[in-house]
This record gives C-alpha cells, structure tokens and sequence, in this order.
C-alpha cells in the first residue's frame, strides 16, 4: 500500500458506501478520517484497514451540529493537508404525507441537506487556503424526483443537489471539484435485501441475477475516478445505476 501526505475526510462513514470507500482511499494512501454518531462502530474497520497497512481514524460526529463537523474537518486537515472530503449521511425514511410530522420533515432535511452544507462549507474554507481539493455529495433517486411517501427526503436531497451546484460554481474556478453522485438503484446493504424479502418474498432474492443491486465497492470505485479527473475536464454530476435498473 503506498502512502501520501493527504488526508481525506468522510462524513456519514456507515457500513457499506462510507466503509468501501475508507477502504478505497485507504489502499490508496490516504489518512482516512471517519465519522459517523457511533464512531465506536468503526473499530473493526479500522483494523481491517491497518492490517493491509493503511490508516483510519474513527471520530464520533453529529453531522448536523457545525461545531461537530469543523472539529472533525480540522482535525483531519491537522494529521495530513486535507485533500478529499465526501459527505454521505444517510436519511432514507418513507412516510405517507399525512404522517410526516414536522419534526420527521426537519429532521431529515438536517441530516440529507443541512449536514452536507456544513460539510462542504468547512471543507471550502481549509482547501482554499491549500488551494486545491475534491468534495464530493452522495445523492439518490429522491435528488431528480419525489417519489411517493417521500416528500421529506426528496426535498432534501433535491436541496443538497442545487446546493451542490452552487457550491461546484463558487468553488470550481478556486481550484476545488465539487462533485453530485445521483446512487439511483437499490445498494447490496442487508437493509436493502431485508426491504426486497419483505415486499417481495425470499424467491426474489434467491434468483436475483448478479450485479442487480449495487455493489459498494463499486460506488469507491467511481468515487475515486472522480479524484482523479483532470481538472479540464471535470465532471459535476455523475449518476450510477446497475444495468438492470429502470430510469
């Protein structure tokens, strides 16, 4: 495993997009700093990612207090210049209208667009100063259309992709790549397969052809890629779905 003096910084770092990719920027010689509200949870893929000779810092965060997210930025620019920061809570609840209540509505706006300002926010403020950076956002279905029962996470994450766009049009011509990933398709999480069994019965699973659902090393993968775009040709928005998926 090579190693850089650079860090990068997830917020939301949960047990399969945010895990593949610590363990992606990690194999590629990044000091990982990940946070999440359990940051204990983290410890085993700390060791994992140790034991092929890379770095991870566990930090427990709340990515919707400013105070939270600016000490976790800080201290990660503070053990290598920060290079890369991905802000990737997750806030996918359902609820018919009539059962949305107000503090469910908030909530969620918090944690899928509010977080990810503070996130991209501090990150703007060390990377200028280094005069380069990438800052990616995880989006989803819900950021191009309201799905039913989804009025809160919709627009939340409608928000988060304009001020995605805001931020990729103030920040780009500073040097910084601002990113939108549009995740459009179900990600192999237990979650997920649970939410499939459930609505569809165990048969569907069981013959599921390979690739249908998303895997999250892949969604690292494209991660990744965008880093390493040369900046005449960056890329702002980037929607990934399996082949299988409608649109």
């Amino acid at each position: 495993m090579s190693s850089r003096n650079a860090s990068c910084a997830i917020v939301g770092a949960g047990d399969y997009i945010g895990a593949a990719i610590a363990r992606k920027f990690a194999s590629e010689g990044y000091t990982v700093f990940a946070g999440r509200r359990n940051g204990e949870k983290l410890e085993s893929l700390k060791d994992e990612i140790a034991a092929k000779g890379g770095t991870l810092v566990p930090v427990s965060m709340d990515a919707r207090q400013e105070d939270s997210v600016t000490a976790f930025l800080k201290a990660a620019n503070e053990a290598a210049p920060l290079e890369v920061v991905i802000s990737n809570p997750g806030a996918n609840v359902q609820f018919p209208l009539l059962e949305t209540t107000e503090r469910t509505f908030f909530k969620v706006w918090e944690m899928a667009c509010k977080s990810s300002f503070l996130t991209g926010r501090e990150a703007a403020r060390i990377m200028l100063e280094h005069g380069r950076g990438s800052i990616f956002f995880t989006g989803a279905t819900a950021s191009m259309r309201g799905g039913k029962g989804y009025a809160a996470f919709a627009s939340a994450k409608g928000g988060l992709r304009l001020m995605a766009q805001a931020m990729a049009r103030e920040l780009g011509p500073q040097n910084i790549h601002v990113a939108h990933l549009v995740i459009d398709a179900g990600v192999d999480t237990a979650f997920v397969r649970n939410r499939i069994e459930q609505a569809m019965g165990s048969d569907v699973l069981e013959n599921m052809p390979p690739d249908r659902l998303m895997d999250p090393a892949s969604i690292a993968n494209a991660y990744w890629a965008l880093h390493q775009q040369s900046r005449d040709a960056w890329t702002h928005e980037l929607d990934l779905r399996p082949y299988g998926e409608t649109w």
